[in-house]
């Protein structure tokens, strides 16, 4: 039976992991059927500073969440008509109320944003809704004869596990080169396979399943034609590109490109040019996310507008916690024990990030990116542990 109320009609921001204890956000809403009643309540009571804000239209959904680091010039911005993009008409248009609420500084509100577009999915933004990126993992695995293979959802089954990636058609190209390079199988799991060194109680009569043996690109473990001792050498030096050994393969593929070009075998240059641009482009990805969470480990001091400091923990490009520095014993001891926690030796840096951690991960970095002078504000979490006041 159908219900009464809409699904999605909203009811408040909600909760939130970046608000550290001890801080109260300012909620507050303007409400009006008229461009001009919207334009005086927020007039009246949006304060000059940080925070998100949402529109909500006449049937009482959430059609849009945004940031600024000061909410009344952002609000008064979308009713100047001469000087707003024609998106914000659109939203502003449709929108029957506005709501907002404050936050400790502009980063916070930058994280709250993503936070609540994720919860929501309001219809007018794009960055950052989940399965607006289609992200993309590439895969070894599937015996007897594992592969590489891309994938939208990993199994879980996988010897190893790559991404993710945003450009599926890519993604998918470059892995078909590199089972061409390491002459690894891509068949169907139907396919049954014949390794060399596999004994039979009578002789098969075994050919190929595919074109790939007979042009090279493939061992050919269906028609028995390599032990699964030399298959399994080449599943390894695949694995071992993607765990970052990629320099090798890639200065091969630069001079025997070179040497086409030399020898004027034009046509042949540009296929591995082209192979080339596709493995690079996959090494740098795998190098960027490793980089992008190994290169972000590190406590972030930031003074909020009301002037207080904040302690943002951030740990692999997540922020994980939220703290005010502690004054008295007591609140060290449980800083330190939450800071223990965050930043734990792990033995080993996965080689995929989760789906959903992708769009925070970004945007840690890209707030660094452009604002180097804050990273060299950081400290590591032994320097901030040192801080601390005796326990």
């Amino acid at each position: 039976m159908p219900s009464l109320f809409p699904s999605d009609l909203f009811t408040g921001f909600g909760p939130s992991r970046i608000h550290p204890q001890g801080f109260e956000p300012l909620l507050a809403q303007a409400t009006g059927r008229k461009t001009h009643q919207l334009r005086a309540g927020v007039r009246s009571d949006t304060p000059r500073l940080p925070g998100v804000y949402g529109m909500i239209d006449r049937r009482g959904c959430l059609i849009y969440v945004g940031k600024s680091k000061s909410l009344r010039c952002r609000l008064l911005s979308y009713f100047r008509v001469k000087s707003r993009d024609r998106k914000a008409g659109r939203i502003i248009g449709r929108a029957h109320s506005i709501i907002w609420e404050t936050a400790p500084d502009e980063f916070a509100a930058l994280i709250r944003e993503l936070e609540l577009i994720r919860r929501f999915r309001p219809r007018y933004n794009v960055m950052g809704q989940p399965g607006r990126h289609r992200y993309m993992f590439i895969g070894l695995g599937r015996a007897p004869a594992p592969y590489l293979f891309a994938t939208r959802e990993p199994t879980g089954n996988e010897i190893a596990l790559y991404g993710p990636f945003v450009g599926a058609r890519t993604a998918a190209s470059a892995v078909r080169r590199l089972n061409d390079i390491y002459r690894l199988r891509d068949c169907s799991q139907k396919q049954a396979m014949h390794f060399s060194d596999q004994r039979s109680l009578f002789a098969l009569d075994l050919v190929p399943g595919c074109l790939r043996h007979e042009i090279g690109t493939c061992l050919g473990p269906c028609a028995g034609s390599c032990s699964q001792r030399d298959y399994s050498k080449n599943v390894r030096a695949a694995r071992a590109f993607l765990d970052g050994d990629t320099q090798g393969l890639l200065d091969t593929l630069q001079q025997e490109m070179l040497e086409a070009s030399r020898t004027l075998q034009f046509e042949r240059a540009m296929l591995v040019r082209d192979r080339l641009a596709e493995i690079r482009w996959l090494s740098d990805r795998l190098v960027w996310l490793k980089n992008a969470r190994a290169e972000h480990s590190f406590v972030y001091p930031l003074k909020g507008a009301d002037g207080r400091v904040l302690w943002y923990l951030i740990e692999r490009g997540q922020v994980r916690g939220v703290v005010y520095p502690p004054k008295t014993v007591r609140a060290a001891r449980n800083v330190a024990k939450q800071i223990a926690e965050i930043y734990a030796v792990k033995a080993n840096l996965e080689t995929v990030m989760p789906r959903g951690q992708v769009d925070s991960v970004l945007l840690v970095a890209a707030w660094f990116r452009k604002r180097p002078e804050e990273r060299t504000r950081c400290l590591t979490s032994d320097a901030v542990a040192a801080q601390l006041p005796s326990i």
